[in-house]
């Protein structure tokens, strides 16, 4: 009887004591959590504390009723309509000038510098080494007067010119050895020479210009004309604030439509039953305004070129908000009084 009695008294103790084990064990599982939660609520309530103080500092904002997330999306809401204020600003000024802004004056860093009046370009040939060289003795500076005119008159003056069909011949290297000499030439390295290719030649001298140099004006020149660079600088500042302007000896006449014809047209038909062009300025120097020049730019592949690069550039403008200036200072037909230019 005994025996037994002690026997359940043991089995009592043993399941006491493993009862006790197990609650123990519960315990330190169930402190481990806490404190793991805690550590955790903990870090998520001082990246919320930190991230208010930032937004805070950024904002210049107090306690808000709103989450931190909301917070931070508003913030990028608020930048990125910031930014399209600005390029809505530049696009409305863009608007105004024509495609660019008329910022006289471009700031870089600490550095000031003031946009060219105009690019001069002479369209010239092979074998015209002659012409060239009496346009340098008249009225094109050579050397450093070439740099001054630039500097002090914001004029640069470029004799323009391609390549040969035979790249690398006699005649590119002559030009390449000019210009060692000179520094005056503005190689079209992707057109070839060809008198038939001169609309073509025109289109690509003020596609060059633009990308070469930031001017208010692009003027074309053929290098059998003598010019007034001092009229021609006068001229063009009377204009600067002539949006899209098209200045030039503007004339009009009919469209010669026989093959023997000296200015021969092969698309004469699209010129009507009158046969007569329209207003265009004549060829032998008009000056476009960098809006135009842009507009050539970036319509270069679908701008369809005729016979004759004066008439080809005036269809070009047909159908825009063109200020077309009729110059009789730009008529090279006399060395008269005040006149800018003369034909050799």
């Amino acid at each position: 009887m005994r025996s037994r009695g002690s026997n359940n008294r043991l089995s009592s103790s043993r399941s006491a004591f493993q009862w006790r084990i197990s609650s123990l064990i519960l315990s330190m599982f169930a402190t481990m959590a806490a404190f793991f939660v805690a550590s955790r609520l903990w870090q998520e309530a001082e990246t919320r504390v930190f991230l208010v103080k930032e937004l805070d500092g950024r904002t210049g904002q107090g306690e808000s009723a709103i989450s931190v997330d909301d917070t931070l999306k508003v913030i990028e809401c608020r930048e990125q309509q910031k930014k399209m204020a600005v390029l809505q600003k530049e696009l409305d000024e863009a608007k105004k000038e024509g495609f660019v802004s008329k910022s006289f004056v471009e700031t870089k860093g600490n550095n000031e510098k003031k946009k060219l009046l105009a690019v001069v370009g002479i369209l010239t040939g092979f074998g015209r080494r002659h012409n060239r060289d009496a346009i340098r003795k008249a009225w094109m500076p050579t050397g450093t007067t070439l740099k001054k005119l630039e500097v002090e008159k914001g004029i640069i003056i470029r004799f323009v010119i391609g390549r040969s069909s035979h790249r690398g011949n006699n005649s590119d290297n002559d030009i390449s050895n000019e210009n060692k000499k000179t520094n005056d030439f503005l190689i079209l390295n992707d057109h070839v020479e060809a008198l038939e290719e001169q609309p073509i030649k025109t289109k690509l001298f003020f596609i060059d210009a633009l990308q070469h140099w930031d001017a208010e004006f692009y003027v074309k020149v053929n290098d059998d004309i003598y010019l007034n660079i001092d009229a021609l600088g006068a001229i063009l500042s009377n204009h600067v604030n002539t949006p899209r302007a098209y200045i030039g000896c503007m004339k009009s006449g009919g469209v010669y439509s026989k093959p023997d014809d000296r200015w021969y047209e092969p698309e004469w038909w699209k010129f009507g039953d009158k046969k007569s062009y329209f207003r265009h300025a004549s060829g032998e120097i008009f000056a476009v305004s960098r809006a135009l020049a842009q507009f050539i730019s970036i319509n270069k592949s679908i701008l369809r070129a005729y016979a004759h690069d004066d008439v080809s550039v005036g269809s070009w403008f047909i159908g825009l908000d063109v200020k077309h200036i009729d110059e009789g200072k730009f008529c090279c037909s006399s060395w008269s009084s005040g006149a800018i230019c003369a034909a050799s």
